[in-house]
């Protein structure tokens, strides 16, 4: 199931498990807490850019995406108990004119599929509602879960460079390919 409300609004993704809403300040002290996991924050350019002053730039960065896009990193919600989880949204990759699908989930929900739920449902909002022609994805090379995810989603490597201050695998997908995969 997957449904797009209020895509003007406070827009929503929703999937079979999960809840997306728009980011907002009083997230941030949860969010410091759920990227404050070592095991967590390892491929996301470790403790030096998950620090709280670090999110707190973050934070605003993806509440900007909502105005100028129309799509951002949102927080996860696990919709049995409405617990946020996690993130995952679309953003814009930083120094590229591309559109990348992130995702981040708290330890104690990792190997339940919800990355790849996740990345399907705002890369199916980005083809369909917002009528991205294309999206990427990045990941530290030693991240094989997030590449694993990126590779189920019909995601192709195309090559390695620097995002986010680390060297990462760089995948792809057009919107045709995801549409033949997902009709």
């Amino acid at each position: 199931m997957l449904n797009f409300r209020g895509i003007e609004g406070d827009f929503m993704v929703e999937t079979e498990r999960l809840v997306f809403r728009r980011f907002t300040l009083d997230d941030l002290p949860q969010l410091i807490e759920h990227r404050s996991d070592p095991e967590v924050n390892k491929f996301l350019g470790g403790p030096e850019r998950q620090n709280a002053d670090a999110l707190a730039t973050r934070i605003r960065f993806y509440m900007s995406c909502y105005e100028t896009h129309g799509f951002g990193m949102c927080p996860m919600i696990w919709k049995e108990t409405g617990e946020m989880i996690g993130a995952a949204g679309l953003q814009p990759l930083e120094n590229t004119r591309e559109i990348e699908v992130g995702y981040s989930l708290v330890k104690s929900f990792w190997g339940l599929g919800l990355g790849t739920e996740a990345a399907r449902g705002w890369m199916d909002f980005g083809f369909r509602a917002k009528g991205l022609e294309r999206i990427v994805a990045v990941s530290d090379l030693d991240n094989r879960a997030s590449q694993h995810i990126m590779e189920k989603l019909g995601m192709k490597f195309e090559k390695t460079e620097v995002h986010y201050e680390i060297e990462c695998a760089f995948h792809a997908i057009s919107k045709s390919e995801f549409l033949e995969r997902n009709s």
